[in-house]
């Protein structure tokens, strides 16, 4: 089904409502931040709360446990909710669980808030992409995707090293006292700023195993497993790999780079994606198989790793939006259910990178990193290649 058809409330305007959809970015900014903030700060949590490293590890886990658990039961129960509604509960839910967070000397305590924190992240994305393009006509609906996932990559280019670098100078409360903050401000921005929109009328709706099986749904799903699988293989695991350049030292370095580059990415994307989605999926999966060629080729060479995390991080950038937009199109009026399918599968491949990417390290080492996702974005690239009557359409999107 074709956008144009999607639920009640589409505006008609011409031009993108920026404070809106920036509002969505600053939701997606906290959800990924929230998730990520713990990875640099294991050592200050574990001894604040009296735990290992590893025990502490599981902060981010958990987190993505309640996201995975939660996305698609919380989309369904709330489809028929006003979007506002839904949207501000989950912002409240950050400013709940990461104030508890901040405060908490129990270790127990804080998992369970980082459990629900990652709940509250499964529904802001379960809903995100469906009220983003429902405020804005079908030929701007790929443009406002994208303004409303630029947070994702400055969340993970600006906003980690810096939560990193204020936790060791401030204690590793401090982020998470400052993420409540932040949702604080952005419950006013959304009173505010985001215009209300009806959720999707009992008439319309199907159930999830319906829209699993609607045409187009599964192939995008199946491209966003194998992809991000294949991206967090290596991203998970950049430490080891970048010790067969000698890089190790260099990994901040390199992570701005991939950050930055991502956004070049999504600003790409968002200029092109109403017109040549197709080509945009095909060129990212065949870009990050390249990258996989230059790394197995030149692994060793610190040049070749800089320019391939260049491209990677390129390849990347619009991931997000090109992958929700194909989702949103081939689901119709159920996008939201499909999002949260997306999310589901985004992170169970989050997961299955780093148990993928754990067992290649340990019995094979960083080297055969290349060649794993060299073999996975090859299957990607045929899935995309040939989900073009449903999943990847070759058309422009607004026709």
């Amino acid at each position: 089904m074709h956008a144009e058809t999607e639920s009640r409330g589409i505006t008609t305007q011409s031009r993108l409502p920026l404070l809106p959809l920036l509002a969505f970015a600053m939701t997606g900014f906290i959800a990924i931040l929230t998730e990520t903030l713990p990875a640099g700060l294991l050592p200050q949590i574990g001894t604040d709360l009296g735990v290992s490293q590893v025990m502490a590890g599981q902060l981010v886990s958990i987190y993505a446990l309640g996201s995975l658990l939660a996305a698609i039961p919380l989309t369904v129960l709330t489809r028929g909710w006003h979007r506002k509604k839904v949207l501000l509960l989950a912002v409240g839910t950050f400013l709940v669980f990461n104030t508890i967070t901040t405060f908490s000397s129990n270790y127990w305590l804080t998992l369970a808030a980082r459990f629900m924190s990652g709940v509250a992240a499964g529904l802001a994305w379960g809903i995100l992409a469906g009220y983003a393009r429902r405020l804005v006509p079908a030929d701007l609906q790929g443009r406002a995707l994208a303004v409303a996932m630029v947070g994702i990559p400055i969340a993970l280019s600006l906003g980690t090293p810096v939560g990193a670098w204020l936790g060791g100078m401030m204690g590793w409360r401090v982020p998470f006292g400052v993420m409540a903050a932040l949702s604080i401000l952005l419950l006013i921005w959304t009173l505010i700023a985001v215009p209300d929109l009806p959720g999707q009328q009992a008439s319309q709706r199907l159930s999830v195993w319906k829209v699993f099986l609607m045409p187009g749904v599964r192939p995008v799903l199946a491209v966003i497993f194998l992809w991000m699988t294949a991206h967090n293989i290596l991203y998970t695991f950049i430490g080891p790999f970048l010790a067969l350049s000698n890089l190790t030292s260099q990994i901040g370095l390199i992570l701005l780079l991939f950050g930055l580059a991502a956004l070049v990415g999504i600003w790409i994307t968002g200029a092109l994606v109403d017109r040549h989605l197709r080509k945009l999926v095909l060129l990212s999966l065949s870009a990050l198989g390249a990258v996989s060629l230059m790394l197995a080729a030149g692994m060793r060479e610190p040049v070749v790793v800089f320019l391939a995390v260049v491209v990677w991080g390129w390849s990347f950038g619009g991931a997000s939006t090109q992958m929700q937009t194909a989702a949103a199109d081939a689901a119709g009026n159920n996008v939201d259910v499909a999002q949260a399918m997306v999310t589901t599968a985004w992170n169970v491949a989050i997961a299955s990178g780093g148990v993928i990417g754990g067992l290649l390290l340990e019995n094979a080492g960083a080297v055969s990193f290349p060649w794993a996702l060299l073999a996975l974005m090859a299957v990607a690239f045929l899935c995309a290649y040939f989900g073009k009557k449903h999943g990847f359409r070759p058309e422009a999107r607004n026709h």
